[in-house]
């Protein structure tokens, strides 16, 4: 599968990966950051953004997708960053081929299995009839009955592309999502990687619990956290400086 991707800087190769019903675009001022010092590709992901399209959603797919990417642009000791979603896929990625990575970033995602938390996006979404859609106020106004934080539902009406003859479409495969969710929770239960490895959690989210720690600590030997500070689970767009500030500390500390 290839992957519609953009990238910026120059520099030893940084992969971005998105998370559920994100983008490459919700990197983009981040990227720059990181552009100015590592040749940052950012991708979207399978199902999402501008990506194919396809019938199944794991891990596996997902890890594969990012080795191929770095096969088709020829991407060695490259370091990998996924936030939530696209943080199980870079996981993944390590386990299949940790040889050919230099250092992974996981963004507010452990390699936990997690119980189902997003059917109240999935009902709202499903029943969103974008045919007769008039403009994007309707739509939020329709997803406000059963999303009230409005910046989850600015984040979610981001996938809604309307088309020249003024019709709209999802720019995700919304219902291959939905039948794959229970992939999208699964844990990462094999393999082990050694490389230097950062992993940040919001304060205020539940994803990394201390809970899950000695999971990390098991698959991930040279193994780093970081807690930012009055951030939920969107902690790259919550708290954008201290999260460059810690990366950039973490691949300046790694040699990466």
């Amino acid at each position: 599968m290839k992957l519609n991707y953009k990238v910026t800087g120059e520099g030893r190769p940084l992969i971005i990966a998105h998370g559920l019903f994100g983008s490459l675009d919700n990197w983009l001022t981040l990227a720059r950051r990181f552009g100015e010092t590592h040749k940052t590709y950012l991708v979207d992901m399978r199902n999402h953004g501008k990506s194919p399209r396809a019938d199944s959603h794991s891990y596996g797919d997902m890890a594969e997708d990012i080795l191929h990417f770095m096969d088709d642009h020829a991407l060695h000791d490259a370091v990998l960053l996924g936030h939530s979603m696209g943080g199980k896929a870079v996981m993944e990625a390590a386990m299949l081929q940790p040889e050919r990575l230099a250092g992974v970033i996981i963004a507010d995602m452990a390699p936990v299995a997690y119980t189902p938390h997003h059917n109240e996006i999935f009902d709202a979404l499903l029943g969103l009839d974008l045919k007769s859609l008039n403009n994007r106020a309707e739509a939020e106004t329709y997803l406000a009955a059963s999303i009230p934080e409005a910046a989850v539902r600015q984040f979610l009406l981001k996938n809604i592309d309307r088309l020249q003859d003024g019709t709209y479409e999802w720019k995700m495969n919304l219902p291959v999502l939905f039948k794959e969710y229970n992939n999208i929770l699964n844990e990462i239960s094999h393999g082990i990687y050694t490389g230097p490895t950062l992993a940040l959690r919001g304060e205020r989210s539940q994803y990394v619990k201390d809970a899950y720690l000695p999971a990390f600590q098991h698959r991930f030997t040279d193994f780093d956290l970081m807690t930012i500070p009055n951030a939920g689970h969107w902690i790259h767009a919550e708290q954008p400086e201290l999260f460059y500030e810690i990366v950039r500390n973490f691949l300046q500390k790694n040699n990466l």
